[in-house]
């Protein structure tokens, strides 16, 4: 017993140094990158989290919406209101309209553009009709929603943001569509 007893002592010791000595290497390593590195470290996410949402809570942001067609394509295509206020960190909705005036079936790819260019990488669009290629009937009419968020990160300096789409004709989907909808039973 006594030279087991001394071994699980042991083993007992080195187990709980071993546990103490990983809860120091954050502040070590904390203390690591700050004096011999410069880098200053968050202090966690509660600090993060105060820093980020803080201000969010007061700012309001006016996003624009514009939209149009290439004029190969016969399509009437339009944001249903032209802008809308929003808060940084929260999403929104916004629709387009878009109707086929052509005589048969046309497939349409719409392509996102975010201005100013700085904001780009703060517009996010969590669902878009631009994300497929739509296909509308002749006379077919549809709301087109996207949703979106703009980061909170977003610089101060931007106040106004436009989101536009062009959208172009699909003239390799639209002609597999065209021949769907002329010979429906092949």
């Amino acid at each position: 017993m006594d030279r087991n007893g001394a071994g699980v002592v042991k083993l007992l010791g080195v187990a709980l140094g071993a546990f103490a000595f990983t809860f120091a290497l954050v502040p070590l390593y904390r203390i690591a990158c700050e004096k011999v590195f410069g880098v200053r470290l968050e202090q966690g996410p509660a600090d993060a989290q105060a820093k980020t949402h803080a201000p969010v809570a007061e700012r309001w942001v006016t996003v624009q919406f514009d939209g149009g067609v290439n004029s190969k394509l016969p399509w009437a295509f339009h944001p249903e209101q032209p802008s809308m206020k929003v808060r940084p960190g929260v999403q929104y909705e916004a629709k387009y309209f878009a109707r086929n005036d052509g005589q048969r079936a046309i497939v349409g790819n719409a392509v996102p553009s975010v201005a100013p260019a700085r904001a780009s990488g703060y517009f996010s669009k969590t669902e878009c009709f631009c994300f497929t290629a739509q296909t509308l009937q002749p006379g077919e009419a549809r709301d087109m929603p996207v949703r979106f968020i703009v980061d909170p990160a977003l610089p101060a300096s931007v106040n106004t943001i436009t989101l536009s789409y062009t959208f172009f004709k699909n003239d390799a989907l639209t002609a597999d569509a065209g021949g769907a909808a002329q010979h429906p039973g092949s």
